[in-house]
């Protein structure tokens, strides 16, 4: 289902149309003109140019974020690989005791 939300960015208002939630646009459009309102605030520059610089400084966010997720995927398989050669050093050490165990049995009936 489609949906549109009238979203105010730097005084303007723009429509997004998508099929996520109502909330979400407004918390997407919220997000860009916080970023918008930065950039303005601490440069001399138009709204063209805020606008250009606000993509980039968000592409930045995503291409950091991604490198992170990236990283952290990296280091789960790392773990569960770990924990599979871990699992299996258990069951070696689980069949050498009874491995022990029978060998003990055996002289014990003796």
């Amino acid at each position: 289902m489609t949906n549109r939300v009238v979203v105010t960015i730097c005084g303007e208002e723009y429509t997004f149309v998508a099929e996520e939630s109502p909330s979400y646009m407004q918390k997407v459009g919220a997000y860009v003109g916080d970023k918008m309102d930065e950039v303005l605030s601490s440069t001399r520059v138009g709204k063209t140019d805020a606008a250009v610089l606000t993509a980039a400084n968000i592409a930045d966010e995503l291409f950091k974020a991604q490198a992170a997720a990236e990283q952290l995927r990296r280091q789960i398989k790392g773990y569960l690989d770990e924990a599979g050669k871990a699992q299996s050093q258990v069951s070696e050490l689980k069949r050498e005791v009874v491995r022990l165990q029978q060998r003990l049995d055996s002289r014990g009936s003796k």
